[in-house]
């Protein structure tokens, strides 16, 4: 008896550590695969779902900030290649950005689907991101949610800025790196105008395109420079406010592990409205969701930036988001 006293302390850590947890996530994967179930019945598509998170990761549980890597492609594609044709595809994407070469390999897997391609932004989608939604027939924003650039970044400075540096001064009066990472922005900037023009193809007209691609591959605004629902059909691109409730519910199943956040909001409208019982798990259908599993070992922030991160906040709901809640909830 004396023996298990003595080991109650470490069992109650072990329990704290591991298994509360553990069931924790189980409870949190089987709700996240019944929303994916009841959505994609409901609009009769494929979701994938690419949501970046802050996550403990390791024994120790040490930060580590999610990105579109190669990871992400290979579970992205996988889903892809799964989906029948002409099925509808809807994509929720919730990142800072990436690497090009996952983000371009997503993107171009979503332009070749024969389906219809929809990409919806819950709070923002910048860089990498938003090349992936480049390649969607429609893109819809929630109200203040974004999109960014996908001007290159090259060790950590815009490839743009490098440009202008290196035209405004004499080849004599410039060193030799200066002028390599010129020269490799030059390339860059080429290169993601070019993506970008490929994924607007059949989209929006061939001059349209151009312009679009120019507008947001050419430095013109700041690497994290947020671009709205309006200011993206101010340039061209086929976006708009009209995200559905159910894909915001399905957002706040996946919250930040590290999140430290000082703000604080009841939602009244959801205070007050009766609880409504989940659905018995009996009837779900079977999970035919994808979302990017844990370990993403990526570290970089736009297209060839490893190193520009900024963190990124989110909004609350706006007064407007209540009454539409409150209104929905009374039919």
């Amino acid at each position: 008896m004396d023996e298990l006293i003595n080991q109650l302390p470490f069992l109650l850590i072990l329990l704290l550590l591991f298994v509360l947890p553990a069931i924790t996530r189980q409870q949190r994967n089987a709700e996240i695969e019944r929303r994916f179930s009841k959505i994609q019945k409901k609009r009769k598509s494929r979701i994938i779902a690419i949501v970046h998170r802050d996550e403990p990761m390791g024994f120790l549980g040490i930060p580590m900030l999610r990105y579109i890597d190669l990871n992400d492609a290979e579970d992205v594609l996988e889903a892809i290649r799964r989906t029948p044709a002409n099925q509808p595809l809807d994509l929720i994407l919730h990142t800072p950005g990436g690497l090009v070469l996952p983000a371009l390999q997503i993107a171009r897997a979503i332009k070749a689907h024969k389906g219809k391609k929809t990409v919806f932004v819950p709070h923002y989608a910048m860089s990498g991101g938003t090349l992936i939604a480049l390649a969607a027939d429609e893109i819809v924003l929630n109200h203040h949610a974004v999109l960014g650039p996908i001007d290159p970044q090259i060790g950590g400075l815009p490839a743009a800025s490098i440009l202008r540096v290196a035209d405004q001064k004499s080849p004599d009066a410039t060193d030799d790196y200066t002028l390599v990472l010129a020269d490799l922005g030059r390339m860059a900037i080429d290169q993601l105008e070019s993506a970008a023009r490929e994924l607007l193809e059949g989209t929006v007209s061939p001059e349209k395109g151009a312009e679009i691609a120019r507008q947001l591959s050419s430095g013109r605004w700041t690497h994290d420079y947020p671009i709205d629902a309006e200011e993206a059909r101010s340039i061209g691109l086929k976006a708009n406010n009209d995200m559905p409730e159910d894909i915001m519910e399905l957002m706040a199943l996946f919250p930040s592990s590290l999140k430290r956040s000082s703000v604080k909001w009841m939602d009244s409208v959801r205070a007050l409205a009766p609880m409504k019982k989940p659905a018995p798990s009996a009837e779900a259908t079977p999970f035919t969701g994808y979302q990017p599993g844990p370990g993403a070992r990526s570290f970089s922030y736009g297209p060839w930036d490893p190193r520009d991160l900024r963190p990124h906040g989110e909004a609350g709901p706006n007064l407007r988001d209540l009454r539409q809640s409150q209104s929905t909830r009374r039919r």
